[in-house]
């Protein structure tokens, strides 16, 4: 785990909080700086890393207050403290032990070159999906025995995107095995590490199958994180750990090197803490990529979506409510629908016209559509079998699903882990499926049910600029229409909520977060950020509750400058 040994207690100036206001920088795709006011917590002299910011973390370094070393020393020592230790919380499937050498070839360069962007020496997380160097040292697994010390052929898109903007690839965030494609079975297990939880409700469902990049992002073990959604993966965990998610279009961003489910519906996105980190992400990993055609159609110029970031965004737009679709999966608690309620107040004292309700056109169909297990069992079996045939070497000698599945029964000990996660019943469905006539056309209704007769056509009826839905609730008619959704923290459950019972994690609990989804048209990111940015910015709702006590590292970048930290 890349482990830190000897960390120091804090020192006095990190038993101090004080809120400052200084600029932050943000910054173009190309790396151009600009500067805009904001309020930031600090731990003594230095950036408080439960919260701090990529542009206050960048202006720390900038300054020379600390080094992208002592950056890298911290956050592995918070992930020592919280990760397999205390809590027990299996956020980070595996650190890089090329991180340190990294942050100090980047500290160089800073010192001889300057910084490249935003991103030069930010520790971020990848989910075990997203494929990184083999000879850097970390593995691509998606939590699965099965990929253990696979040999990729490079980097995936993003991650090399990542990498050329100067950021430091910190390690692997855990995550669902196989993105919850496996089989039924709670979210943020995977074999490799185990079952992780929330750091909000103890032993608390982290949800959905970038659970790792979630809870990693919420307590400040990196400064932010990817995931990878399908249909709520980058959603769901954003709402449950209190964090901004941003499901983008698909095609916006490259899925290359990414490990699949569906072709369709894949798409690769930043987990932040702020709606700003999350523009600053999103406008480095967007773009073409000739390996991804479904990238090739994006908009031929990518946005800086930092100029997004407009507190009076909000004015004059129309934002609509699909209120039937509260109850599309299950009945919302009602703290969830009283929270939301207030939101639409919010929003209209910000400027906006909520049309409430704004029902989708098609909600009938939308609700019972089996569309989408269709192209999913098929997009699976086809996307699996040619990634792993794209692999350098693979030791377990596994050469495709069918190879999967058996490695699964040999290894049951491994894999198959009573009594919870003995599930492989997604992957024997996909591998008895077949691209007949009946899931070319379930892809042509997926794409028109979602989108043309789904979300474009309920925009286009009420005169909607977007849509509005509670997080939990939010993610389906975008998956199917590969369109983007924005979520940001909306509130907590109430201190009183009783404890579900632990089988193995937590449904819910006290204090546990949800978010409030903001959903568009294809390639709206631009609009959807603004708008987000602008409730994020008249709420501040994530630091109304903080994870509970013994999930929150305490060492802070004053237990690592001055030579305090030892490794």
């Amino acid at each position: 785990m890349g482990a830190q040994k000897g960390v120091s207690g804090l020192g006095w100036l990190a038993l101090v909080t004080v809120t400052v206001s200084l600029f932050i920088q943000a910054a173009d795709a190309d790396g151009q700086v600009s500067f805009q006011l904001a309020e930031v917590d600090r731990v003594g002299s230095f950036p408080d890393l439960y919260e701090a910011s990529i542009s206050e973390l960048q202006k720390g370094l900038q300054n020379g207050e600390f080094s992208s070393v002592d950056l890298v020393q911290a956050y592995l020592a918070r992930i020592e403290e919280v990760n397999m230790k205390g809590p027990a919380l299996r956020a980070v499937i595996e650190t890089n032990p090329s991180a340190l050498q990294q942050a100090a070839e980047l500290d160089n360069e800073r010192r001889t070159s300057g910084p490249r962007g935003l991103l030069h020496g930010i520790p971020i997380l990848l989910k075990d999906n997203i494929a990184t160097l083999h000879s850097e040292g970390m593995n691509t697994t998606a939590g699965s025995y099965a990929l253990l010390h696979s040999v990729v052929p490079r980097d995936a898109h993003v991650a090399a995107k990542l990498r050329d903007a100067g950021a430091v690839l910190l390690g692997k965030a855990s995550m669902s095995e196989w993105s919850s494609a496996r089989g039924t079975f709670p979210s943020g297990f995977s074999a490799r590490i185990g079952q992780g939880s929330s750091p909000y409700v103890p032993l608390g469902n982290p949800c959905g199958s970038s659970s790792g990049s979630g809870v990693a992002t919420a307590i400040g073990l990196a400064a932010a994180a990817l995931g990878t959604e399908t249909d709520g993966s980058i959603v769901c965990p954003s709402s449950f750990n209190n964090l901004v998610g941003v499901k983008p279009t698909v095609g916006l961003t490259s899925r290359k090197g990414v490990i699949p489910i569906s072709q369709h519906q894949d798409t690769v996105g930043p987990m932040a803490r702020s709606v700003a980190d999350a523009a600053i992400l999103l406008s480095i990993i967007a773009g073409p990529d000739p390996r991804d055609n479904y990238t090739l159609v994006q908009p031929p110029a990518v946005p800086n979506y930092t100029k997004a970031l407009n507190a009076s965004a909000l004015r004059g737009v129309r934002l609509g409510v699909p209120r039937r679709f509260f109850n599309y999966r299950n009945s919302l608690d009602e703290h969830i629908i009283a929270a939301f309620n207030s939101s639409l107040d919010t929003m209209r004292a910000l400027g906006a016209t909520i049309v409430d309700p704004a029902e989708f056109v098609n909600h009938e169909e939308l609700v019972v559509s089996t569309n989408e297990s269709i192209v999913i069992d098929v997009d699976l079996k086809h996307g699996l079998n040619k990634y792993i045939s794209e692999l350098v070497h693979v030791p377990t000698g596994v050469k495709d699903l069918a190879g999967l599945i058996a490695f699964n029964e040999a290894h049951a000990d491994l894999e198959l882990v009573p009594p919870y996660w003995t599930s492989q019943s997604q992957f024997i469905t996909s591998q008895n499926s077949s691209a007949d006539q009946a899931y070319y056309d379930a892809i042509i209704a997926n794409r028109e049910l979602g989108g043309k007769h789904g979300i474009d056509a309920t925009l286009h009826k009420y005169g909607l600029d977007a849509l509005l839905l509670p997080t939990l609730v939010s993610s389906m008619p975008a998956a199917i229409a590969g369109y983007p959704i924005v979520m940001v923290p909306l509130g907590f459950l109430p201190p009183d909520t009783p404890l579900a019972p632990a089988e193995p994690t937590r449904i819910s609990g006290p204090n546990q977060p949800f978010g409030i989804a903001f959903i568009g048209s294809a390639w709206t990111e631009f609009e959807l950020i603004s708008y987000a940015y602008a409730y994020e910015q008249a709420t501040h709702t994530r630091l109304k509750v903080r994870a509970f006590p013994e999930a929150v590292p305490t060492t802070q970048l004053a237990d690592v400058v001055g030579g305090r930290f030892h490794t």
